[in-house]
């Protein structure tokens, strides 16, 4: 048995400290040591804070608080309008550096991600390197953050949030019935509130009590999820840390054909609202919300157009996806007869994990169009969350191609920490 084999793997996960805020502390020392806060609008009473400091957090400005308010908790709250190359460039410096000491890393969002430093010669000195890493960080791009070390990918993720910021937390098998299973279920990184709400009904409030329920009731209440969070809770996590997946491509779609060649408006809008409802049926019964959408035309002749669209939200939801798929359709509709079309929801999302993506490219406008609390009831409703997560996602764009953008736009933790 090998060395490797013998000691387990070496997973770490990597998690950047109020990220967008130390970018700009980064690049103005002078904002160091203040309440700084992130925010749409930042000139406009309307203004949404994306996210803050940790010298602002103690006067309790957090996302998504409207400015107003994040102002009249802090009076001395410094404001600033979010500069998105700037977070890019820091991101890819930072996972630039990561890849000096292994070719497995994984992006799993702007500011985090997981490193599999098993089969390296940091191996037998993980402490060391952890704590190497989060000093470049510092001393080279200036940015505080928090690593978790652990045998799997879900353990190393729990790991980095138990000590923030400037953590580094080891998370061992045998310590999870100590440092894992008294943690309240709503903390455990892949659980929603909806998810969370139905496990309390079972009477199920920590981590602890979910690794000891029967697997059968859980997937009574969960489906196949219940196995897998039970699973988790119990320190199981075979995933593998993998630097393509930020390029998987995922997809539920459906297709029909017409029973004769058709340019008749009302057909075809008939004919897309079939294939949205079949689509979101899909998407519902697994449990995923399309970030991406995609649409084909096959004409008489025979010739076939797709084209996609990035949404600026996930989304499971019949009207949303016919919504969409209808004006990129007729966007793209030369008006000929057709005998096919078919709607793809594509970039697929866990639902327990997407969130309103407000904190870049999209919040200004969301601000101006509906006031926040009526926009946050509305996420609350659709994906069972009562906090807007951290993310960064590109502007809403069509393509001819299926590409990802670099940023995936998912898995965010409970806490609003970046």
């Amino acid at each position: 048995m090998s060395q490797t084999q013998r000691n387990g793997r070496i997973i770490f996960h990597i998690d950047m400290n109020s990220f967008y805020a130390s970018v700009e502390v980064a690049y103005d020392p002078s904002l160091k040591g203040k309440p700084l806060a992130i925010a749409g609008n930042a000139k406009d009473r309307k203004g949404i804070v994306v996210t803050s400091s940790y010298e602002a957090r103690k006067y309790g400005v957090k996302a998504p608080m409207p400015l107003w308010e994040a102002k009249k908790l802090c009076p001395s709250l410094i404001v600033r309008s979010p500069n998105f190359e700037r977070y890019r460039s820091s991101s890819k410096e930072m996972f630039s550096l990561l890849r000096e000491y292994t070719d497995l890393v994984e992006p799993v969002s702007i500011d985090e991600g997981y490193m599999d430093l098993t089969n390296t010669r940091f191996h037998e000195y993980a402490m060391i390197t952890a704590k190497e890493i989060q000093q470049r960080l510092l001393d080279e791009l200036l940015l505080p953050s928090s690593i978790g070390i652990a045998p799997n990918k879900f353990l190393a993720k729990m790991a980095s949030n138990m000590k923030k910021p400037l953590g580094i937390t080891v998370l061992r098998k045998r310590e999870l019935k100590t440092l894992l299973w008294p943690m309240p279920i709503h903390n455990m990184h892949g659980i929603g509130e909806k998810t969370a709400e139905k496990l309390l009904k079972l009477n199920i409030t920590t981590i602890g009590d979910l690794a000891l329920t029967e697997e059968f009731q859980l997937k009574q209440a969960l489906g196949v999820n219940g196995t897998r969070l039970k699973n988790r809770a119990l320190g199981t996590d075979t995933r593998e840390v993998n630097p393509d997946s930020i390029n998987e491509f995922k997809s539920i779609g459906n297709s029909s054909t017409l029973p004769h060649d058709s340019s008749d408006k009302d057909e075809i809008n008939n004919l897309l609202q079939k294939l949205s409802a079949s689509v979101s049926r899909r998407l519902k019964r697994k449990e995923v919300v399309a970030s991406k959408l995609s649409i084909m035309i096959r004409y008489a002749d025979w010739k076939t157009v797709t084209r996609h669209k990035r949404l600026n939200n996930p989304t499971d939801l019949e009207t949303e996806l016919v919504q969409e798929a209808s004006a990129l359709f007729y966007k793209h509709w030369n008006g000929e007869p057709i005998r096919l079309a078919g709607i793809t929801g594509m970039d697929l999302i866990e639902r327990d994990k997407a969130f309103k993506q407000l904190d870049l490219f999209t919040f200004t406008d969301d601000a101006k169009k509906e006031p926040i609390y009526k926009l946050v009831s509305k996420i609350n409703e659709k994906y069972g969350t009562d906090a807007i997560k951290k993310g960064l996602k590109g502007k809403s764009k069509e393509s001819n191609s299926g590409g990802t953008s670099f940023n995936k736009d998912f898995l965010s933790n409970n806490n609003e920490d970046e």
